[in-house]
């Protein structure tokens, strides 16, 4: 039996497919398309609704640079919050840090959690286990609109801007989370494929810089995000944390990390803000467009179906028939542990 090729359909006007030499686990239920498979080049793969969560072979690069940025960039932060992030690698990173006393993950869906563990325990590794570590399941917009704590650094690991996932994209999402950042603290977000899809990149930093004084997208490059450079974003009240300069973060990483990365260096921090032109202009364009009170966020268009279904016939109309509506689901998509991150991450969805 030949292998089976899976389609990532998350653009509407390009396809990349990957081989499935074997296919781990896999559910399709009326809500959603979740596959796990084993790929010679990416190793273990996670796919949601045609979109790529993760993959084991390039996992590092996201995590590392959604945890390590915000936190090198601080001294000795003692408290983070993680919304989303199932599958446990941000989480993984932020433990590196000797500083860090508490870090609370608040995942929507149980599940992601689990199916990590099973499917990719390299991914999590001890972090669950950690005493450091406290797993909430709930709606993260919810938890972090009601929450009367404070955090010196917020991560939202969340999924692209689609169905569910799109209130972690807003302004009122975001300005709940600047309330439970303690003074001077960091939020960082992910905001996708910024040469292809700017206008996703420029709603975030729209809402950043109507809330936050300074904000700073910075960029790295996921190799499973089939498009390009990949984008995060900074925002934070503080004069001082994004001018840290080289020397001072690799003395905080020398002396206040355990553990090896693979990705972050204090090289590559201080260098992923130098934003190619391109992408410099979309970002300064919506911090001053945020500064004069454009806070307009960004809802990307849901991906087309892999497989068109047939058109219906038509059928006659009746007289005075109101068309019904359809039932609207209360149950969110699944997620993608760990894409913009594209991670349609689902249950990173839209905790």
């Amino acid at each position: 039996m030949s292998d089976r090729w899976i389609e990532e359909t998350f653009h509407a006007d390009w396809r990349v497919s990957l081989r499935a030499s074997k296919v781990l686990h896999e559910v399709k239920t009326e809500h959603q398309h979740l596959v796990i498979f084993e790929n010679p080049t990416w190793g273990t793969v996670l796919m949601l609704d045609g979109v790529t969560q993760l993959t084991t072979s390039d996992e590092h690069v996201y995590h590392e640079m959604m945890a390590h940025v915000p936190l090198m960039a601080l001294d000795k932060p003692k408290s983070v919050l993680v919304v989303g992030g199932g599958d446990g690698g941000v989480l993984r990173e932020v433990l590196k840090h000797d500083s860090i006393e508490r870090a609370v993950l608040v995942e929507i869906d149980k599940e992601v959690i689990d199916t990590a563990l099973k499917y990719y325990p390299g991914i999590p590794q001890d972090a669950f286990n950690d005493p450091r570590t406290e797993v909430v399941i709930a709606d993260g917009l919810k938890y972090v609109a009601e929450t009367k704590e404070q955090f010196d650094c917020i991560i939202v690991d969340s999924s692209e801007p689609i169905g569910p996932s799109a209130v972690l994209h807003t302004k009122e999402f975001f300005a709940d989370c600047k309330k439970a950042l303690t003074k001077g603290g960091i939020l960082v977000t992910q905001n996708g494929l910024a040469q292809l899809f700017p206008d996703h990149l420029a709603g975030t930093t729209r809402i950043f810089a109507s809330l936050f004084k300074r904000v700073a997208p910075y960029i790295c490059h996921q190799p499973c995000y089939f498009g390009g450079m990949f984008a995060l974003n900074f925002a934070t009240d503080s004069k001082s944390v994004l001018k840290v300069d080289e020397k001072i973060l690799a003395k905080r990483a020398r002396k206040g990390v355990t553990g090896a990365m693979k990705y972050y260096t204090p090289a590559v921090h201080v260098g992923a803000f130098a934003l190619p032109a391109d992408i410099a202009r979309v970002a300064e364009e919506a911090i001053e467009a945020g500064r004069a009170g454009d806070d307009r966020g960004y809802v990307h268009e849901t991906a087309q179906p892999a497989i068109p279904k047939p058109a219906k016939k038509p059928v006659a109309k009746k007289a005075r028939s109101p068309a019904k509506k359809p039932a609207a689901s209360s149950k969110p998509p699944a997620k993608k542990p760990g894409a913009t991150r594209r991670k349609a991450k689902s249950a990173k969805s839209e905790s």
